[in-house]
Formats: structure tokens, C-alpha cells, sequence
């Protein structure tokens, strides 16, 4: 089991800067590959970024490319979301998410991740 505790959400205006955070206990970090998933009201979660095991790949939606950073630190048992330059679209609630069982992965599938946390709001005004 993997546990998963996100924060780092909050109110804060476009063009603004936000870093999450989200915080793993349980087995071992270094051997779970983590990804960000976001949640707005009345729509599907969709994925928003994800990192593999030692950080030497990293992938993300379209619509956070060269806004949003994707990072983990396994001495912490950490992983980071690093959101700027922020739109009032980017509005949800904010998942992280873990998978430690697969041999082959693929990042942008919510049914692809074993454990979740249990979101952080981030709100962009305009």
C-alpha cells in the first residue's frame, strides 16, 4: 500500500504561480512511478502530467506544456508539481497518483495508477 497526501492548493489570480506537493508513505517511492491528474466540476478527470521511476522521463498534456513541471524526489518520498503562468481552465482539483505493479505503463490512463490521494482544490481567478 501506498499512501498519498497532496497539498499545496489555493486561490490565486491568472498568470499566477502554485506549487504542489504531494507526499508518499508506504512502500518504497523510488520504485512507483507518479502522475497528476485534475478534476474540474462536471468533467472527467484527465491527466496533467506524470514522472517515471527515477526521473528521467517525464510527460504531459498538451494544455500545461511550458506552464507546468513535473518532478520527484525520492530522498523526500515527494513528488511536485510545479504549475505557472495559470488560467482560469486550469481550475480543479488536483490528484496525485501512484503505480508500483506493471511492467509497461501508460501515463496518461487514471486505470493505469493503484493509489490515490485525495486531491487539492486549485482555484485561478481571472
Amino acid at each position: 500500500q501506498v499512501q498519498l497526501v497532496e497539498s499545496g492548493g489555493g486561490l490565486v489570480q491568472a498568470g499566477g504561480s502554485l506549487k504542489l506537493s504531494c507526499a508518499a508513505s508506504g512502500r518504497t517511492f523510488s520504485r512507483c512511478r507518479m502522475g497528476w491528474f485534475r478534476q474540474a466540476p462536471g468533467k472527467e478527470r484527465e491527466f496533467v502530467a506524470a514522472i517515471s521511476y527515477r526521473a528521467d522521463s517525464t510527460y504531459y498534456t498538451d494544455s500545461v506544456k511550458g506552464r507546468f513541471t513535473i518532478s520527484r524526489d525520492n530522498a523526500k518520498n515527494t513528488a511536485y508539481l510545479q504549475m505557472n503562468s495559470l488560467k482560469p481552465e486550469d481550475t480543479a482539483v488536483y490528484y496525485c497518483a501512484a503505480e508500483d505493479t506493471r511492467s509497461s505503463w501508460t501515463p496518461t490512463i487514471p486505470n493505469e495508477y493503484d493509489y490515490w490521494g485525495q486531491g487539492t482544490q486549485v482555484t485561478v481567478s481571472s
